[in-house]
Protein backbone atom coordinates (compact mmCIF):
# COMPACT_ATOMS: atom_id res chain seq x y z
CA UNK A 1 0.00 0.00 0.00
CA UNK A 2 1.48 3.30 -0.83
CA UNK A 3 1.45 6.52 1.41
CA UNK A 4 2.69 9.61 1.52
CA UNK A 5 3.09 11.57 4.81
CA UNK A 6 2.60 15.61 5.55
CA UNK A 7 4.19 17.20 8.75
CA UNK A 8 6.79 14.35 9.18
CA UNK A 9 9.16 15.24 12.06
CA UNK A 10 11.30 12.94 12.61
CA UNK A 11 9.72 9.91 11.77
CA UNK A 12 7.38 8.68 14.48
CA UNK A 13 4.39 7.79 12.88
CA UNK A 14 5.95 7.02 9.47
CA UNK A 15 8.15 4.15 11.26
CA UNK A 16 4.72 2.94 12.56
CA UNK A 17 3.03 2.70 9.32
CA UNK A 18 5.42 1.36 7.55
CA UNK A 19 5.81 -1.42 10.07
CA UNK A 20 2.57 -1.95 9.34
CA UNK A 21 3.39 -2.83 5.70
CA UNK A 22 2.78 0.88 4.23
CA UNK A 23 5.31 2.31 1.78
CA UNK A 24 5.74 6.11 1.98
CA UNK A 25 6.27 7.75 -1.99
CA UNK A 26 7.04 11.09 -0.38
CA UNK A 27 7.59 12.86 2.97
CA UNK A 28 7.19 16.55 4.03
CA UNK A 29 8.06 18.11 6.45
CA UNK A 30 9.63 21.91 6.57
CA UNK A 31 11.44 21.70 9.81
CA UNK A 32 15.05 21.33 8.16
CA UNK A 33 16.57 19.76 11.76
CA UNK A 34 13.60 16.69 11.61
CA UNK A 35 14.58 16.33 7.85
CA UNK A 36 18.35 16.30 8.56
CA UNK A 37 18.06 13.62 10.75
CA UNK A 38 15.69 11.79 8.94
CA UNK A 39 18.26 12.08 5.55
CA UNK A 40 20.73 10.75 8.31
CA UNK A 41 18.83 7.93 8.97
CA UNK A 42 18.85 7.10 5.13
CA UNK A 43 22.22 7.31 4.44
CA UNK A 44 23.31 5.66 7.45
CA UNK A 45 20.83 2.67 5.59
CA UNK A 46 18.45 2.09 8.52
CA UNK A 47 16.39 -0.61 7.03
CA UNK A 48 13.20 1.39 7.75
CA UNK A 49 14.02 4.06 5.69
CA UNK A 50 16.47 3.80 3.19
CA UNK A 51 13.64 3.81 0.26
CA UNK A 52 12.19 7.01 1.77
CA UNK A 53 12.46 10.58 0.01
CA UNK A 54 11.77 13.61 1.95
CA UNK A 55 10.73 17.00 0.63
CA UNK A 56 11.99 20.09 2.92
CA UNK A 57 9.53 22.05 2.23
CA UNK A 58 6.05 23.87 2.99
CA UNK A 59 3.39 21.87 2.51
CA UNK A 60 1.44 24.94 0.82
CA UNK A 61 3.75 24.60 -1.60
CA UNK A 62 2.88 20.68 -2.52
CA UNK A 63 1.38 20.07 -5.70
CA UNK A 64 -0.07 16.70 -5.71
CA UNK A 65 -0.73 15.97 -9.53
CA UNK A 66 1.66 12.87 -9.42
CA UNK A 67 0.48 11.16 -6.65
CA UNK A 68 -3.40 11.34 -7.56
CA UNK A 69 -4.26 7.29 -8.35
CA UNK A 70 -1.13 6.42 -7.11
CA UNK A 71 -1.47 6.24 -3.10
CA UNK A 72 -4.02 4.90 -0.93
CA UNK A 73 -3.22 6.36 2.34
CA UNK A 74 -2.62 10.33 3.08
CA UNK A 75 -1.34 10.30 7.07
CA UNK A 76 0.39 12.88 8.84
CA UNK A 77 0.35 15.37 11.41
CA UNK A 78 -0.96 18.69 11.28
CA UNK A 79 1.42 21.24 13.41
CA UNK A 80 -0.15 20.80 17.47
CA UNK A 81 0.74 24.11 18.66
CA UNK A 82 -2.77 26.16 18.12
CA UNK A 83 -4.56 22.83 19.95
CA UNK A 84 -1.77 22.11 22.65
CA UNK A 85 -2.73 22.79 26.19
CA UNK A 86 0.21 23.99 26.74
CA UNK A 87 0.49 26.64 24.00
CA UNK A 88 -1.46 29.82 23.77
CA UNK A 89 -4.70 28.04 22.12
CA UNK A 90 -5.22 30.53 19.04
CA UNK A 91 -6.62 27.36 16.97
CA UNK A 92 -7.94 29.03 14.00
CA UNK A 93 -6.49 32.56 14.26
CA UNK A 94 -3.00 30.84 14.56
CA UNK A 95 -1.19 31.01 11.15
CA UNK A 96 0.44 26.74 12.20
CA UNK A 97 -2.86 25.73 11.72
CA UNK A 98 -2.08 23.38 9.01
CA UNK A 99 -5.43 21.32 9.04
CA UNK A 100 -6.79 23.32 5.66
CA UNK A 101 -3.51 21.62 4.25
CA UNK A 102 -4.37 17.89 5.28
CA UNK A 103 -7.74 18.59 3.97
CA UNK A 104 -6.01 19.63 0.33
CA UNK A 105 -4.14 16.61 0.10
CA UNK A 106 -6.86 13.94 0.66
CA UNK A 107 -8.88 16.39 -1.76
CA UNK A 108 -6.04 16.13 -4.70
CA UNK A 109 -4.42 13.04 -4.36
CA UNK A 110 -8.27 11.07 -3.69
CA UNK A 111 -6.75 8.14 -1.49
CA UNK A 112 -8.77 5.27 -0.05
CA UNK A 113 -7.86 6.39 3.72
CA UNK A 114 -6.78 9.27 5.65
CA UNK A 115 -4.83 9.39 9.10
CA UNK A 116 -3.93 12.24 11.19
CA UNK A 117 -2.93 12.81 14.48
CA UNK A 118 -2.87 15.89 16.81
CA UNK A 119 -2.91 16.38 20.96
CA UNK A 120 -5.37 16.23 23.27
CA UNK A 121 -5.95 19.98 22.87
CA UNK A 122 -7.87 19.76 20.06
CA UNK A 123 -10.80 18.19 21.92
CA UNK A 124 -11.10 21.47 24.54
CA UNK A 125 -14.44 22.44 24.77
CA UNK A 126 -13.45 26.28 23.51
CA UNK A 127 -12.18 24.61 20.33
CA UNK A 128 -15.34 22.29 19.76
CA UNK A 129 -16.63 24.47 16.65
CA UNK A 130 -13.65 24.58 14.65
CA UNK A 131 -12.88 20.68 15.73
CA UNK A 132 -16.21 19.92 14.16
CA UNK A 133 -15.40 22.09 11.01
CA UNK A 134 -12.06 20.34 10.75
CA UNK A 135 -13.88 16.83 10.71
CA UNK A 136 -16.71 18.28 8.14
CA UNK A 137 -13.75 19.39 6.07
CA UNK A 138 -12.29 15.75 6.08
CA UNK A 139 -15.80 14.49 5.04
CA UNK A 140 -16.34 16.73 1.77
CA UNK A 141 -12.83 17.81 1.08
CA UNK A 142 -14.65 18.74 -1.77
CA UNK A 143 -16.55 21.97 -0.29
CA UNK A 144 -14.35 24.29 -0.86
CA UNK A 145 -13.82 28.05 1.05
CA UNK A 146 -14.16 30.74 -1.05
CA UNK A 147 -11.58 33.35 -0.18
CA UNK A 148 -13.90 36.13 1.00
CA UNK A 149 -15.34 33.57 3.26
CA UNK A 150 -15.23 33.35 7.15
CA UNK A 151 -14.49 29.95 8.74
CA UNK A 152 -17.58 30.42 10.36
CA UNK A 153 -19.34 30.68 6.87
CA UNK A 154 -17.53 28.12 5.24
CA UNK A 155 -18.68 25.68 8.54
CA UNK A 156 -22.24 26.88 7.76
CA UNK A 157 -21.86 25.96 3.70
CA UNK A 158 -20.50 22.71 5.00
CA UNK A 159 -23.67 21.65 7.73
CA UNK A 160 -25.77 22.31 4.70
CA UNK A 161 -24.26 19.94 2.49
CA UNK A 162 -23.95 17.52 5.33
CA UNK A 163 -27.25 17.29 5.99
CA UNK A 164 -28.58 18.05 2.25
CA UNK A 165 -28.00 14.11 2.28
CA UNK A 166 -27.13 13.71 -1.60
CA UNK A 167 -22.93 13.29 -2.01
CA UNK A 168 -22.23 12.41 -5.56
CA UNK A 169 -18.58 14.28 -5.12
CA UNK A 170 -15.40 13.00 -3.14
CA UNK A 171 -16.51 11.52 0.55
CA UNK A 172 -14.88 10.13 3.81
CA UNK A 173 -16.46 8.72 6.53
CA UNK A 174 -14.30 10.09 9.31
CA UNK A 175 -14.12 8.91 12.97
CA UNK A 176 -11.67 9.78 16.01
CA UNK A 177 -10.65 8.53 19.18
CA UNK A 178 -8.40 10.14 22.04
CA UNK A 179 -5.84 7.22 22.72
CA UNK A 180 -3.11 6.65 25.38
CA UNK A 181 -0.51 5.09 24.09
CA UNK A 182 0.30 3.51 27.71
CA UNK A 183 -2.73 1.02 26.70
CA UNK A 184 -1.39 0.06 23.57
CA UNK A 185 2.60 -1.35 25.05
CA UNK A 186 4.05 2.14 24.68
CA UNK A 187 5.83 2.85 28.05
CA UNK A 188 4.21 6.36 28.38
CA UNK A 189 1.43 7.97 30.03
CA UNK A 190 0.56 9.86 26.21
CA UNK A 191 -2.64 10.71 24.89
CA UNK A 192 -3.50 11.93 20.87
CA UNK A 193 -6.27 12.31 18.92
CA UNK A 194 -6.47 10.13 16.20
CA UNK A 195 -8.21 10.96 13.25
CA UNK A 196 -9.33 8.37 10.51
CA UNK A 197 -11.21 8.48 7.39
CA UNK A 198 -12.03 5.97 4.72
CA UNK A 199 -13.60 6.59 1.12
CA UNK A 200 -17.06 6.79 1.05
CA UNK A 201 -17.51 4.49 -2.07
CA UNK A 202 -14.99 1.72 -0.72
CA UNK A 203 -18.01 0.92 1.83
CA UNK A 204 -15.42 0.15 4.67
CA UNK A 205 -15.94 -1.27 8.37
CA UNK A 206 -13.70 0.18 10.68
CA UNK A 207 -13.11 0.47 14.62
CA UNK A 208 -10.37 1.50 16.25
CA UNK A 209 -8.11 -1.46 17.81
CA UNK A 210 -8.93 -2.45 21.04
CA UNK A 211 -5.96 -1.83 23.90
CA UNK A 212 -3.87 -4.65 24.49
CA UNK A 213 -2.50 -2.87 28.04
CA UNK A 214 -3.82 -1.88 30.74
CA UNK A 215 -3.06 -0.80 34.13
CA UNK A 216 -5.07 -3.16 35.86
CA UNK A 217 -2.81 -5.48 34.72
CA UNK A 218 0.38 -3.69 35.74
CA UNK A 219 -1.27 -3.33 39.65
CA UNK A 220 -1.86 -6.88 39.43
CA UNK A 221 1.43 -7.92 38.62
CA UNK A 222 2.94 -5.32 41.03
CA UNK A 223 0.99 -6.10 44.23
CA UNK A 224 -0.88 -9.31 43.83
CA UNK A 225 1.16 -11.73 41.77
CA UNK A 226 4.19 -9.88 42.42
CA UNK A 227 5.83 -10.88 38.50
CA UNK A 228 6.74 -7.89 37.97
CA UNK A 229 9.57 -7.23 40.91
CA UNK A 230 10.96 -10.72 39.79
CA UNK A 231 10.74 -9.54 36.16
CA UNK A 232 12.99 -6.82 37.27
CA UNK A 233 15.01 -9.19 40.46
CA UNK A 234 14.00 -6.86 42.58
CA UNK A 235 12.48 -6.99 46.38
CA UNK A 236 8.81 -6.67 46.32
CA UNK A 237 8.13 -3.58 48.75
CA UNK A 238 6.34 -4.45 51.63
CA UNK A 239 4.14 -1.29 52.07
CA UNK A 240 1.26 -1.78 49.28
CA UNK A 241 0.08 1.35 48.09
CA UNK A 242 -4.09 0.47 47.63
CA UNK A 243 -6.32 -0.87 49.97
CA UNK A 244 -7.76 -3.90 49.76
CA UNK A 245 -10.84 -2.99 48.24
CA UNK A 246 -8.86 -1.69 45.51
CA UNK A 247 -7.15 -4.76 45.36
CA UNK A 248 -10.59 -6.78 45.11
CA UNK A 249 -11.74 -4.82 42.41
CA UNK A 250 -7.89 -4.98 40.42
CA UNK A 251 -8.05 -8.86 41.11
CA UNK A 252 -11.84 -9.18 39.56
CA UNK A 253 -10.81 -7.29 36.65
CA UNK A 254 -7.82 -9.24 35.68
CA UNK A 255 -8.82 -12.96 36.44
CA UNK A 256 -12.79 -12.56 35.47
CA UNK A 257 -11.74 -10.99 31.85
CA UNK A 258 -12.36 -13.36 28.63
CA UNK A 259 -9.51 -11.40 27.45
CA UNK A 260 -6.73 -10.70 29.70
CA UNK A 261 -4.95 -7.76 28.54
CA UNK A 262 -0.95 -7.30 29.03
CA UNK A 263 0.40 -4.96 31.29
CA UNK A 264 1.30 -1.22 31.01
CA UNK A 265 5.23 -0.94 30.70
CA UNK A 266 7.11 1.12 32.75
CA UNK A 267 10.24 3.30 32.49
CA UNK A 268 12.26 0.23 34.21
CA UNK A 269 10.90 -2.10 31.05
CA UNK A 270 12.33 0.49 28.54
CA UNK A 271 15.71 1.98 29.81
CA UNK A 272 16.71 -0.57 32.84
CA UNK A 273 19.06 -2.75 30.34
CA UNK A 274 20.51 0.82 29.31
CA UNK A 275 23.90 1.57 32.02
CA UNK A 276 24.31 4.55 34.02
CA UNK A 277 24.86 7.40 31.24
CA UNK A 278 27.59 9.27 34.21
CA UNK A 279 29.47 5.71 33.58
CA UNK A 280 30.86 7.28 30.08
CA UNK A 281 33.01 4.31 28.90
CA UNK A 282 29.83 1.83 29.41
CA UNK A 283 27.24 4.32 27.84
CA UNK A 284 29.34 4.56 25.01
CA UNK A 285 28.35 1.49 23.86
CA UNK A 286 24.94 2.91 23.46
CA UNK A 287 24.00 5.39 20.42
CA UNK A 288 22.45 8.62 21.25
CA UNK A 289 23.14 7.64 25.66
CA UNK A 290 25.04 10.84 26.46
CA UNK A 291 24.68 12.10 30.12
CA UNK A 292 23.17 16.04 30.94
CA UNK A 293 23.70 17.24 34.02
CA UNK A 294 21.80 19.87 35.99
CA UNK A 295 18.16 18.11 36.22
CA UNK A 296 16.50 19.72 39.40
CA UNK A 297 13.14 18.95 40.34
CA UNK A 298 10.53 22.65 41.05
CA UNK A 299 6.96 23.04 41.31
CA UNK A 300 5.21 20.68 38.43
CA UNK A 301 8.10 19.14 37.40
CA UNK A 302 9.30 16.10 39.42
CA UNK A 303 9.97 14.04 36.70
CA UNK A 304 9.06 9.80 36.17
CA UNK A 305 9.12 7.16 38.66
CA UNK A 306 10.88 3.77 37.32
CA UNK A 307 8.13 1.38 37.97
CA UNK A 308 5.11 3.38 36.23
CA UNK A 309 5.02 4.35 32.53
CA UNK A 310 6.75 8.00 31.93
CA UNK A 311 5.37 11.45 32.52
CA UNK A 312 4.82 12.20 28.84
CA UNK A 313 7.53 13.37 26.78
CA UNK A 314 7.26 16.94 25.60
CA UNK A 315 9.01 19.31 23.13
CA UNK A 316 7.69 22.39 24.45
CA UNK A 317 6.94 25.96 22.82
CA UNK A 318 10.13 27.67 24.60
CA UNK A 319 12.63 24.71 24.55
CA UNK A 320 12.61 21.38 26.44
CA UNK A 321 10.63 21.46 29.87
CA UNK A 322 13.01 19.45 32.43
CA UNK A 323 10.39 17.81 34.51
CA UNK A 324 8.62 15.91 31.81
CA UNK A 325 12.17 14.60 30.68
CA UNK A 326 13.56 13.50 33.63
CA UNK A 327 13.46 10.36 35.57
CA UNK A 328 13.66 9.77 38.95
CA UNK A 329 16.34 6.87 40.07
CA UNK A 330 15.95 4.55 42.91
CA UNK A 331 17.40 6.64 45.44
CA UNK A 332 15.83 9.02 44.94
CA UNK A 333 17.98 11.21 43.02
CA UNK A 334 17.17 12.47 39.54
CA UNK A 335 18.67 12.78 36.37
CA UNK A 336 17.79 13.88 32.62
CA UNK A 337 16.64 11.02 30.29
CA UNK A 338 19.34 11.04 27.58
CA UNK A 339 18.22 11.31 24.19
CA UNK A 340 18.24 7.36 24.01
CA UNK A 341 15.90 6.66 26.97
CA UNK A 342 14.07 9.20 25.42
CA UNK A 343 13.51 7.21 22.11
CA UNK A 344 12.79 3.89 24.14
CA UNK A 345 10.01 5.47 25.76
CA UNK A 346 8.60 6.56 22.74
CA UNK A 347 9.49 3.04 21.17
CA UNK A 348 11.43 4.14 18.65
CA UNK A 349 14.22 0.96 17.35
CA UNK A 350 17.89 1.27 19.21
CA UNK A 351 19.57 1.52 15.47
CA UNK A 352 17.16 4.49 14.67
CA UNK A 353 19.92 7.33 15.50
CA UNK A 354 19.41 11.26 16.45
CA UNK A 355 22.28 13.62 15.12
CA UNK A 356 21.37 16.54 16.71
CA UNK A 357 22.38 18.39 20.09
CA UNK A 358 20.19 16.79 22.80
CA UNK A 359 17.93 19.74 22.89
CA UNK A 360 16.96 19.60 19.25
CA UNK A 361 16.65 15.63 19.06
CA UNK A 362 14.57 15.78 22.30
CA UNK A 363 11.94 18.67 20.49
CA UNK A 364 11.82 16.09 17.74
CA UNK A 365 11.19 13.22 20.49
CA UNK A 366 8.56 15.19 22.01
CA UNK A 367 6.69 16.03 18.70
CA UNK A 368 6.96 12.59 17.51
CA UNK A 369 3.98 10.02 17.56
CA UNK A 370 4.96 6.76 19.48
CA UNK A 371 6.10 4.16 16.84
CA UNK A 372 4.61 1.49 18.52
CA UNK A 373 0.91 3.51 18.92
CA UNK A 374 1.35 4.25 15.19
CA UNK A 375 1.72 0.47 14.00
CA UNK A 376 -1.05 -0.26 16.01
CA UNK A 377 -3.44 2.05 13.94
CA UNK A 378 -1.66 0.95 11.01
CA UNK A 379 -1.71 -2.13 11.43
CA UNK A 380 -5.82 -1.99 11.06
CA UNK A 381 -6.25 0.14 8.90
CA UNK A 382 -4.37 -1.66 6.30
CA UNK A 383 -5.99 -4.83 7.21
CA UNK A 384 -9.49 -3.06 6.59
CA UNK A 385 -7.96 -1.91 3.13
CA UNK A 386 -7.00 -5.70 2.73
CA UNK A 387 -10.43 -7.14 2.89
CA UNK A 388 -11.75 -4.15 0.72
CA UNK A 389 -9.22 -5.89 -1.88
CA UNK A 390 -10.11 -8.86 -1.74
CA UNK A 391 -13.76 -8.60 -1.50
CA UNK A 392 -13.85 -5.96 -4.44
Amino acid sequence: MKSIELFSGTGGLALGLQQAGFDHVALFEWDKDSCDNLKYNIAGGYPGVKGWTVFQTDVRTVKYDGYTGRIQLVAGGPPCQPFSLGGKHQAYNDKRDMFPEAVRAVRETRPQAFVFENVKGLLRKSFSSYFNYVLLQLQHPEVIKKNHMTWEEHLALLERHHTSGGDAGLSYNVVFRLLNAADYGVPQSRHRVIIVGFRSDLNASWSFPLATHSQDALLYAKWISGDYWEEHRMKKPAETPLSAQQLRAIRRSVEETETPLLRWHTVRDAIGDLPDPANLKAAARYNNHEFRDGARVYAGHSGSKLDEPSKTIKAGAHGVPGGENMVVLDDGSVRYYTVRESARIQTFPDDYLFSASWTESMRQIGNAVPVKLAKAVGDSVITQMGRMMSNG
